[in-house]
């Protein structure tokens, strides 16, 4: 281990004489050795770390298609009107020459149709009609960091859990219901909980049951018979949050 620090000690350090940065001045406060001292045994994978949206290196259109579905749970989340898209006038002044609906649609590319299918109607409680994203491929992608990158951007507070640590289906239950129900306390600015699931694939089968039911979960207002209205309230309630889940094998 110390040879290898050493090495990456010798290999930063000829970086920087190439970029033509300048090397510290000896002084006699420890703070900016103990500052190089961190950052050499930081990792570059940590260091170099997309932090922003724009920095983001993997696909466009996936990146998109996430920000733009993510983006679909603000009318339940924080509150705002789902924005309404205006007519362009030059389809309107070409009315009678308007091609049917199936020229229309032969024509459109990938992209159009995805956020035709992501623009779809909200349901009764006001919840995009996908309630998880899925992102899947081989390791060292970049999947679970453009989760929490795309999360943070939206306004969240990521909360990551791995599925394939979480054996037994009743902790992986309450694990959900805690980031997807609860709130944090800590810290003035309080952020809305956005649950990445990694490695989801590890789960067993009845933690996957477990987290469909949680997701089809239907209001039982006005379902609820003589004697079962306490065990439904038991259950929990609607999901309002968004579920991001990540596996390598689809």
């Amino acid at each position: 281990r110390r040879r290898v620090l050493e090495a990456s000690q010798q290999l930063t350090e000829v970086i920087n004489s190439e970029t033509g940065a300048e090397s510290p001045e000896p002084s006699g406060d420890a703070e900016p050795a103990d500052e190089e001292e961190s950052a050499w045994h930081c990792l570059w994978v940590d260091k170099f770390t997309p932090r922003r949206y724009m920095e983001l290196l993997s696909d466009d259109y996936t990146n998109r298609c996430l920000l733009k579905w993510l983006k679909l749970w603000d009318t339940v989340v924080f509150g705002k009107e789902k924005a309404v898209k205006k007519a362009k006038p030059s389809t309107e002044a070409h009315g009678p020459f308007k091609q049917p609906k199936e020229q229309q649609n032969k024509w459109k590319t990938k992209v159009q149709l995805t956020e035709e299918i992501l623009e779809a109607e909200l349901d009764q409680h006001n919840r995009p009609k996908y309630k998880v994203a899925l992102l899947c491929g081989p390791p060292g992608l970049g999947k679970t960091t453009l989760a929490h990158v795309i999360a943070k951007h939206v306004g969240y507070n990521a909360v990551e859990m791995n599925a394939s640590d979480d054996r037994s289906p009743e902790v992986f239950k309450t694990r959900i219901e805690a980031a997807t129900q609860m709130k944090s306390v800590l810290g003035a600015n309080e952020k809305p909980n956005c649950l990445i699931i990694d490695e989801i694939d590890g789960a067993p089968a009845a933690s996957i049951n477990m987290l469909l039911n949680i997701i089809h979960h239907k209001d039982a207002e006005g379902e609820a018979v003589a004697g079962g209205g306490r065990r439904r309230r038991r259950e929990g309630g609607l999901l309002l949050r968004p579920i991001i889940c990540i596996c390598n094998d689809q």
